[in-house]
């Protein structure tokens, strides 16, 4: 090729010399190249603590929590709620579109839509739902409203949905009414065993509160019921003294909650459980998708269910905790007395479900030295409404903490390991963004997730912080929260640890203040639950000692704004910044940190105080157990072989060379495993999605987190069925699994060589 290209005259040993030196010129400028690229290269991607300066990583952590600001969470915030956001809309994908394009100004390497084809639930515009008393005649002489009367400067606002209940079926159903207090299983065993009541074939009526309304809803099905009305007693859904918003922040008569009422266990998309609902999915058509529902439900304001309850028949309520806040009798029912007991109750549902697309907002700032391990922030976008708190007040802390990330990267600095910040679409409706992407991309989280840190609503409260997270996550939390400044009246000067210490101090383990257990109900689920990435979350919460009222008033409600967070939540947002600085000191230390910020201990000593608390529920079954010969030796040893190689480890870790790179990975590696090794691949029984043999939404209450799922579950219906001798069969099988779970996690903590 080159002597066809060779067309000069010069003497062979003339152009013998001079290819000569033209090859030592080519070479020595492409080493000289290499060598330059390389340079360039390292001085680029070097991660930060091995950066020639002392202290280089907690220099830039405390250059990050800095950057944040309040005043740029309020901003954003009141971006954020100008309009309706709910998942499927236009108005959704603008502001996905939004996001996108800010996180590419703020400086993160990619920002990409991915989207999802999901079944999703919506009113019928032309023939809304509501609910009537019919007199004997059929006619309609009374009806429950159609919308919420919008709140100051928001009357103009269009494509308000109304308060509906998603993936209810339609149906008119009319019948007697039944009162159920919460719709609990206790309620429902209470209403037919003590008092002789059978909701068979009735409309029943459950306050909200105590467990996920979609518990309420499986169980009112259970119990035959044709239908379920929902609503907000202001025993639940009130502060007591508070005015109703605008002049406080209480739900009005007229508010409702909305809310999704289907029972998924984490299946995601209702069509394609288990698989990422993309263009080519196999899709189970409506009869067959997950955990459907086969009777009509709706929510009311407490003005409207005043109303229906008014005038129900039948006996008292049980004793004084089945009475709520309005001036009513609470009788049970069914139906009503007196003039009006030929009155019944009927049901006018007409929401549809149809296959939406949806899109979730991932954006990257790539790893300098480990860019194959993943740290993900992530918290949803999609809105019931206007969502001042749920979500968009996690929404603009996470775009703060985006931003002061962005700046850092623009200065030159990148972390050790990568971040993945997502904008979720479709929580609302079951957590079904955060899933289908998890399910897309489960091989590799499975193989490079570090952590999962959640990033909904920031404040549900403004009494002091509240922590759920994995015992892997505790010290962090703790260290972490030493080094930021308290919000809150009376800590000035203080940190934010000494204050929510002061205020909600554990009760489990001595001078640290209270975690809770990860339940579900929110984006982590799939994460921690199905594939076992070390999972946290943080926000701002009330005195759950003293107020008794569930979650916020105005949860799920048209009176979400920015003005009640703005008027009566946080004004300087102090407590959004405070959220801000441990979601994103989380994120940092997970991604930036040498070694990964996990105490394996502190999975120990959880693990020991759960096996304990779920052997003393058997105690009031001392016969049964010598009966059935159920022995919880197996797990207790197990737990305390745990902790013995948990202690080990540590000891170990402190002998390890840093800067010996692929000792440090290995490290790493057995640490970013061990949450893995409580995943059980089979899952649990009937929620096979469901697969943390220590850690599980509760059965009965998904918000709700329980220890040793498998033998809790089978330990509760012990008092609910007939056979013993299989029940307790199912306790020793779920025995069995849990021991051979902790002892195999605690085999991945022995030396790998």
């Amino acid at each position: 090729m080159w002597s066809t290209l060779q067309t000069d005259t010069e003497p062979t040993s003339s152009r013998c010399r001079s290819r000569g030196h033209f090859w030592v010129l080519t070479v020595g400028a492409a080493i000289g190249v290499f060598f330059l690229g390389f340079l360039i290269g390292w001085l680029n991607n070097k991660p930060t603590d091995q950066l020639p300066t002392a202290g280089t990583h907690e220099k830039m952590k405390k250059t990050f929590m800095m950057e944040m600001k309040a005043e740029n969470i309020k901003h954003f915030l009141y971006n954020f709620t100008r309009k309706p956001h709910l998942a499927g809309t236009q108005e959704n994908l603008r502001l996905a579109k939004q996001i996108q394009a800010q996180w590419k100004e703020f400086g993160l390497d990619s920002v990409q839509l991915a989207p999802y084809d999901v079944l999703l639930s919506y009113p019928n515009e032309t023939n809304p739902n509501y609910i009537s008393i019919v007199d004997e005649n059929g006619d309609e002489i009374f009806n429950t409203s159609l919308f919420e009367p919008p709140p100051p400067g928001y009357e103009d606002v269009e494509n308000i949905v109304p308060p509906f209940s998603a993936f209810s079926a339609q149906g008119t159903p009319e019948g007697d009414l039944v009162y159920v207090n919460y719709g609990s299983i206790e309620d429902f065993h209470r209403l037919e065993r003590e008092m002789g009541i059978n909701c068979s074939g009735k409309i029943v009526i459950a306050r909200y509160g105590k467990i996920f309304r979609g518990n309420k809803v499986k169980n009112a099905e259970l119990a035959g019921a044709k239908g379920v009305i929902l609503y907000s007693d202001p025993a639940n859904s009130c502060a007591p003294g508070v005015a109703p918003y605008p002049d406080g922040w209480n739900l009005p008569g007229r508010g409702a909650q909305r809310g999704n009422v289907l029972i998924l266990n984490g299946a995601g998309d209702p069509l394609t459980p288990g698989y990422p609902a993309k263009e080519y999915a196999y899709r189970y058509d409506e009869a067959q998708a997950a955990a459907r529902l086969k009777i009509p439900v709706h929510p009311i304001g407490y003005q409207d269910a005043e109303r229906l309850l008014r005038e129900m028949g039948g006996p008292p309520p049980p004793d004084d905790s089945w009475k709520g806040k309005l001036s009513v009798p609470y009788n049970i029912g069914p139906g009503f007395q007196g003039s009006s007991s030929k009155n019944k109750v009927k049901m006018h549902i007409h929401s549809f479900k149809k296959v939406t697309r949806i899109y979730n907002v991932i954006g990257t700032i790539r790893g300098a030295t480990e860019p194959d391990r993943y740290v993900i922030l992530g918290g949803h976008r999609d809105s019931w409404v206007f969502g001042g708190i749920d979500p968009q007040s996690g929404a603009a802390v996470v775009h703060e903490i985006v931003r002061s990330f962005g700046k850092l990267k623009q200065q030159g600095w990148r972390p050790r390991r990568t971040v993945i910040f997502a904008s979720w679409d479709a929580e609302e409706f079951g957590l079904i963004g955060s899933t289908e992407w998890a399910e897309e991309n489960v091989k590799i989280l499975q193989e490079r997730g570090v952590a999962y840190i959640n990033a909904d609503s920031s404040i549900e409260g403004n009494y002091t912080l509240r922590v759920d997270c994995t015992p892997l996550m505790y010290s962090l939390a703790y260290n972490l929260t030493k080094e930021i400044p308290s919000p809150d009246e009376g800590f000035e000067g203080k940190s934010l640890y000494e204050s929510w210490y002061a205020k909600n101090p554990s009760t489990e383990y001595k001078g640290v203040p209270w975690i809770n257990k990860l339940g579900s109900g929110n984006d982590f689920e799939v994460f921690f639950q199905r594939l076992g990435i070390a999972s946290g979350r943080a926000r701002y919460t009330k005195n759950w000692r003293v107020d008794k009222y569930s979650s916020y008033p105005v949860y799920h409600s048209v009176y979400e704004t920015y003005e009640i967070v703005e008027r009566f939540y946080d004004p300087t947002f102090k407590n959004h910044l405070a959220v801000a600085q441990v979601r994103g000191g989380l994120v940092f230390e997970l991604a930036d940190s040498t070694i990964l910020p996990f105490d394996c201990r502190d999975y120990a000593k959880a693990l020991s105080r759960y096996a304990h608390v779920i052997y003393n529920m058997t105690l009031k079954h001392q016969a049964a157990l010598v009966t059935y010969s159920v022995s919880f030796d197996s797990l207790l040893e197990a737990v305390e072989n745990f902790s013995e190689a948990a202690n080990d480890f540590h000891r170990r870790l402190q002998l390890l060379d840093t800067n010996n790179p692929l000792e440090v990975r290995s490290w790493n590696d057995q640490l970013m495993f061990l949450e893995r090794a409580f995943i059980d691949p089979l899952g649990l029984p009937g929620r096979s999605f469901y697969r943390h043999v220590i850690f599980a939404p509760n059965n009965h209450n998904k918000y709700a987190g329980v220890s040793f799922p498998g033998i809790y579950d089978a330990l509760f219906d012990i008092a609910n069925v007939v056979d013993q001798r299989k029940a307790w069969e199912e306790v020793k099988r779920q025995i069995s699994i849990a021991a051979f779970t902790v002892a195999a996690a605690a085999g991945t903590l022995k030396p790998t060589a």
